[in-house]
């Protein structure tokens, strides 16, 4: 694992979603960033301007703030741009934080920010698909239903509650909308290095796919069970291909298709993050 010194230059690029949800945790982590290192803060409005600053970064460390879906972006545009394995990617999270945790990355702002500073890099897998998308940390098959936000509170001064009142009073009630059922069960044929795991004979009620360690994808397919809970299929391996009706994915944190058949093979070793430096003789749990 690389260290960096806190002379290292920063690139520190703030994911606008970051900015609007949480602008204290966005304060915290910049103060401390900038108190430990040069620090170029760039406030992107739109992917093309946070794309255009990625691209200039030169020779400085990009960090980003932001959730899980800031992270996969800044991901997928250095991989496109064919320039991951050479940078040192950091990240703070601010808002979804599940995707950075179970990389390693703290939770918190300031933990997260010093670890930026004090961390080291480790070298991740990820798997590419053929369509040139990435994931980082889980792809599922059918994908699971999204969670709305929670919302965050409004701070109001005593002056204008009775005014906040009153227009939530006078407002219209806004029309309930039908809840969206969990995608059911589907067909698909599951290969693994080209071996089948489950064919388009046996309904399936869930496949999940994560990149390992050493250049492999664990694999898991839960079969329709009918009275007892079927026993899942476990198999690993560096390409998993799935083909069927038209069906939908979750990679990380955005449903794509659908697709009637996508490939998925392990890049080992693609990206490094910077996380916490062992100390005390405790290792970073990945």
């Amino acid at each position: 694992m690389a260290t960096f010194a806190t002379s290292d230059q920063l690139l520190v690029i703030i994911d606008p979603a970051a900015r609007q949800l949480d602008g204290e945790s966005v304060r915290i982590a910049k103060d401390v960033l900038s108190a430990g290192a040069a620090a170029k803060v760039c406030l992107p409005e739109g992917p093309e301007e946070f794309a255009r600053a990625l691209g200039r970064r030169g020779s400085r460390r990009p960090v980003v703030i932001g959730d899980g879906r800031a992270l996969v972006q800044t991901v997928t545009l250095l991989h496109r741009q064919r320039e991951l394995a050479g940078c040192a990617l950091s990240v703070v999270p601010v808002g979804d934080t599940a995707l950075a945790e179970s990389l390693g990355v703290p939770g918190g702002a300031v933990a997260a920010a010093r670890a930026v500073l004090d961390g080291a890099e480790r070298r991740l897998d990820l798997l590419v698909d053929d369509s040139d998308g990435v994931v980082l940390g889980a792809l599922g098959i059918p994908p699971a239903p999204v969670r709305a936000a929670a919302r965050q509170p409004v701070p109001v001064s005593s002056g204008r509650l009775w005014y906040r009142s009153l227009v939530r009073t006078l407002a219209p009630r806004p029309t309930r909308l039908p809840a969206v059922p969990a995608p059911g069960p589907t067909r698909l044929r599951v290969e693994v290095d080209g071996e089948p795991v489950v064919d388009l004979d046996q309904p399936v009620e869930a496949v999940s796919v994560t990149p390992g360690t050493g250049g492999t994808a664990s694999v898991e397919v839960r079969p329709l069970s009918v009275g007892a809970e079927a026993t899942p299929l476990l198999a690993s391996g560096r390409a998993v291909t799935v083909t069927g009706p038209d069906f939908r994915y979750r990679a990380d944190a955005t449903v794509s298709g659908p697709v009637r058949r996508r490939t998925w093979r392990v890049a080992e070793s693609a990206w490094g993050l910077v996380l916490p430096s062992v100390r005390d003789g405790a290792r970073t749990p990945l």
